[in-house]
Formats: C-alpha cells, structure tokens, sequence
C-alpha cells in the first residue's frame, strides 16, 4: 500500500511540474508599496502580478497630497503685476519665457532647484520679478512652484497675488505652525504661495535656524522650483543669510537706477554664492545689453 501511495505522489509531482509557474499574488501592502515604487503592474482580470515599467508616482501624489491639506483663500491679484494677465505686455511675457528658459538650461548642468531672487536697494523690482518668474514656470506642463516671500522686513507679495498676509514665514520659523498650514494653493494649477506672516522683531534669526532649511528641503521634495524673495542685500544682511540656503541666486538690478557702487557691494556681498544671472529692468529695448536678462513693467506698476 505505501508502494502505491509512493507511486501517486510521484506522479502528481510530475504533473506540477509540466504546469506553468504562476507568481502568487502578494499582499495588498506589498501591492501598495510596489506601485509607489513605479515597477510593478496589476493583471485585473487574474491578480497576478507582472513586472512592467510604469511612471513612478513619487513626484505626482505629495503634490496632490499637499495641495488638499493647504489653505485654499480666494485671491484677488493685482493684474498689472503679472505681465502674463490679458492685455498686458506680450513681449514682457516673452522675457520672462526666456528667463525661465536659462534656469532650465543650467539645470542641465547642476542641481538647481531654490532661488533667490534679491537686488542691490530698494526699489529694483525684485518682487515683480521672483512673481512672474514663478508665473512662467506653472505655464509649463507638469510643473510645480512655490512662492516664498522671505522679506520678513518690509513683506508686499501678498498684495501682488491678492491673498492673506498671514499665517506663513514667521509662524513657521517661530515653531508654531507647520508647513501645510502655512502653504496656500492659489487659482492657477501649480502656484504656491508662502506669505512672510505677522511681523516679528527678530528677522535675521528666524532666518538663520535650521526650521528655514528644514523647511526648504522638505518643499525641493514635492515642488519642482522653490522661489524666495528677500530685502535688497544693502541695507539688511538677510539676503546674505538665505543665499547660503539656496541653489542659486538672481540680481535684479534698474536700468539707469542702481548705481555701480551698489552692484559691486552687492557681488561682494554674494561672494562664494552662485549668481545664476542678473536681471535687468526697465532696460530699453534699442540698447544692447549683453548677456543680461531684461523686461519693461507694464505701465503703473510699482517697482519693489
């Protein structure tokens, strides 16, 4: 009897060997954790799993995430200070295409994800810039930016996007908020803004302690470009103090305006600090101006 039961078994083991080899389906959690990983597909109709190439979902889903978990005001920008609001200037739109442009072209080359945007004195157009700026770069497909308006001194961003002035920075860097409740989602898909916040006295510290960068590292993780507008780097040392938090760092300098003083302090101020570039405005569209970026506000638009 055991001879026959031998012989049985033998033969049932042949038969499951002729058979093809399935892959056992796994757990819903490790499911889970393979698609986050973007290497595993799901047969529906057997729920046996394949191996396949898929897009990873690691840049998509923070995003979303974070999108539903921050504040949600209604703006009310001032459609003067975006060159891209219709009716305004097309070719100052253009400028700012081209500027975002370079910024693409020399992440090419090195990791470049926070910048700067800072100018000599008051008065340049900064502002005006780091908001445009980060109105070209959502006019892309799939692209995400957040806006930081880090002059917690003299903060005019919110008024430039029509949005609350608090909370943001200062709460953040204060330890009493954390980041989500502090990030607003504006109506333009992809555009974040970070207000400065209520005033504080004591700037340069809050800049200076690790919440800032804490902060920064976390927002690279889920924004494609992070942008910081800071005080001209003259009268205060905060640009000084963000630069060295940043990839990189744009001078906006005033045609006719900024003295060459100013510039050259400027530089040394920066030193060791990578200046992307330098963006010239109010430039004249007849003279030559080298290398420089350039763009002409729209008329009535006050320079900050």
């Amino acid at each position: 009897m055991s001879r026959i039961r031998d012989a049985l078994r033998q033969a049932a083991q042949e038969r499951e060997g002729d058979r093809p080899t399935e892959v056992s389906p796994r757990p819903d959690s490790a499911i889970s954790s393979a698609l986050d990983e973007g290497n595993i597909a799901v047969e529906s109709e057997t729920g046996v799993l394949r191996e396949s190439v898929r897009p990873s979902r690691r840049n998509v889903l923070p995003f979303d995430e974070l999108r539903a978990q921050c504040a949600h005001p209604v703006w009310h920008p001032d459609r003067n200070s975006n060159v891209f609001a219709p009716g305004l200037s097309t070719h100052a739109a253009e400028q700012f295409r081209t500027l975002r442009s370079r910024l693409y072209q020399l992440r090419n080359d090195q990791p470049l994800r926070t910048i700067l945007v800072t100018s000599s004195i008051s008065g340049e157009g900064k502002t005006f810039v780091a908001n445009n700026l980060a109105h070209a770069i959502v006019r892309k497909t799939d692209q995400h930016a957040v806006l930081i308006d880090a002059d917690l001194r003299r903060p005019r961003h919110y008024k430039m996007l029509g949005a609350p002035a608090a909370p943001g920075l200062s709460e953040y860097l204060s330890g009493n908020l954390d980041e989500t409740a502090i990030i607003q989602q504006g109506p333009q898909e992809g555009l974040c803004f970070i207000p400065a916040g209520d005033a504080a006295s004591n700037h340069s510290e809050l800049l200076a302690n690790n919440k800032l960068k804490t902060l920064l590292d976390r927002l690279t993780s889920v924004f494609d470009w992070v942008i910081l507008d800071s005080p001209p780097c003259l009268p205060v040392a905060d640009p000084t103090v963000l630069a060295a938090l940043c990839d990189a760092v744009l001078v906006v300098l005033r045609a006719k305006v900024t003295p060459a003083a100013a510039i050259q302090k400027t530089c040394q101020l920066l030193e060791g600090r990578y200046i992307a570039g330098v963006v010239l405005n109010g430039a004249d569209e007849t003279h030559s101006y080298d290398t420089t970026y350039y763009y002409d506000e729209p008329a009535g638009v006050e320079a900050r």
